[in-house]
């Protein structure tokens, strides 16, 4: 019986397993960079998390992702809920008349926003506009800073949500900047305690996010 050596591996072999290590290790370098805002947005809320015991506003879990549903500007144009993404929100949900509740959850959302001071920016301060669709004129110069959509009441219902026994209007709720909502402040809130708990997600997510939208 012969017995034959076997054959050594020649350097065009060598370069290619080099090359298809090399490969491999940029697709993992890319996907790494590309999903790095996702790895932290759930850093940011397990950073949170061990003072969970401090946070006013109850996380929602799992989050709720934007929902395709289409919104109305005040100039009659349509506007699309996911491409307010890449902003954390700061949203009030309320009818077009706009009650003593809805005016002060508005007051609250621009003073606040207002306090966070150079972080100010990277949170948008949202009314969610339900019932009819004209929106009154007395709020116009109160709202110059803030983005408001008119939207359908029983849609908007299908995405965020009241606690037990509470109207959708009752409280304001927060969503972060991949788009989910993930924080909802009690009815009949305290302002100084709200301002407190968007300061730590300020702080947090400090390292990865931006003001703006790209």
């Amino acid at each position: 019986m012969t017995v034959h050596s076997l054959p050594t591996a020649g350097e065009g072999t060598v370069r290619a397993a080099a090359a298809t290590r090399a490969g491999r290790w940029k697709m993992l370098l890319l996907f790494l960079v590309s999903a790095s805002p996702v790895i932290a947005s759930y850093v940011t809320y397990y950073v949170i998390r061990p003072e969970g015991r401090r946070n006013y506003g109850e996380l929602i879990e799992p989050q709720r992702p934007l929902p395709p549903l289409v919104g109305i500007d005040a100039q009659g144009r349509e506007v699309p809920l996911p491409s307010l993404a890449h902003q954390w929100l700061f949203i009030s949900v309320a009818d077009s008349a706009c009650d003593a509740q809805c005016e002060q959850h508005l007051y609250w959302q621009r003073q606040l926003r207002e306090a966070l001071g150079k972080d100010k920016d990277r949170l948008d301060w949202v009314w969610l506009r339900t019932g009819a669709r004209p929106l009154p004129e007395r709020l116009r110069p109160a709202l110059q800073t803030a983005t408001v959509l008119w939207v359908d009441e029983a849609q908007l219902a299908t995405w965020l949500q009241p606690a037990p026994g509470a109207r959708l209007s009752d409280h304001l709720y927060v969503v972060d900047p991949m788009g989910h909502w993930m924080m909802r402040f009690p009815a009949q809130a305290d302002p100084s305690k709200i301002l407190r708990d968007l300061e730590r997600l300020m702080r947090a997510s400090s390292s990865w996010d931006r003001p703006g939208r790209p």
